[in-house]
């Protein structure tokens, strides 16, 4: 399939319904409200089409950039592509997966990402904090560079209330990855948690709560000293 035919596609089975919900949650236009469930269904149609993925992010279309994401091997991605996808996530959702995604799959996936935590753009420092949070959950320990995670938490608790909501919404998911994944830091996660303590985020005109980072890791610990690394952390 040709970028042109791919994007009729996604036009083709958007939804005003799904849009104005995603609306609601930040998606800007271009956006047609596509939902997951048919992004796979084309997504299984252009596999392995590195090329056709890199044209539909740069459309800057919501819907796109999520799709490239589905087909893009970010293994594969040059630097500069990294930078330029968290440049240019057209919304919460790209920057807070989908660059992330890639990212995480990228050998100097955490080099970018410790570049992009310190933006003054809100897209690309979430991005970043979005991305050492996935690389936490799928990188072995060994391959962390564990003394900057610890600093970060460090770094949190005095910049986390006064950082902007996206930014803060990723930072306090961070805390929990760290406190989740990484057994050096699960004790110091955990503290960083208590120390921040509630984290106050307005999700506008949504059902969305911000997650209490203590409570989450207990959870997802499950009584384990931490969770088992995940595979990876597309959906």
């Amino acid at each position: 399939m040709k970028l042109k035919e791919v994007m009729a596609a996604l036009q083709a089975k958007g939804s005003e319904s799904i849009k104005r919900i995603m609306m609601k949650h930040g998606a800007k236009e271009p956006y047609f409200g596509v939902k997951v469930a048919d992004m796979k269904v084309i997504a299984k149609q252009i596999k392995g089409d590195q090329a056709l993925a890199l044209e539909l992010y740069a459309t800057g279309n919501g819907d796109a950039q999520y799709l490239a994401s589905m087909v893009a091997d970010g293994a594969k991605m040059s630097r500069a592509e990294l930078n330029s996808w968290a440049k240019n996530a057209s919304w919460d959702m790209v920057s807070g997966t989908t660059v992330p995604w890639v990212a995480s799959e990228h050998p100097d996936g955490a080099a970018c990402a410790l570049k992009w935590i310190d933006s003054r753009n809100e897209q690309v420092a979430r991005a970043g904090w979005a991305a050492l949070s996935a690389l936490a959950a799928t990188r072995p320990d060994a391959e962390l560079p564990l003394q900057e995670y610890s600093s970060l938490l460090d770094r949190i608790v005095t910049s986390i209330h006064s950082a902007p909501d996206g930014v803060r919404y990723t930072m306090n998911n961070f805390i929990i990855a760290v406190g989740t994944y990484i057994a050096p830091l699960g004790a110091k996660a955990l503290a960083t948690a208590r120390a921040v303590g509630k984290v106050e985020i307005d999700m506008g005109d949504t059902n969305c709560k911000v997650a209490d980072a203590e409570e989450y890791i207990g959870k997802a610990r499950r009584g384990a000293p931490v969770a088992p690394k995940r595979k990876t952390v597309r959906c």
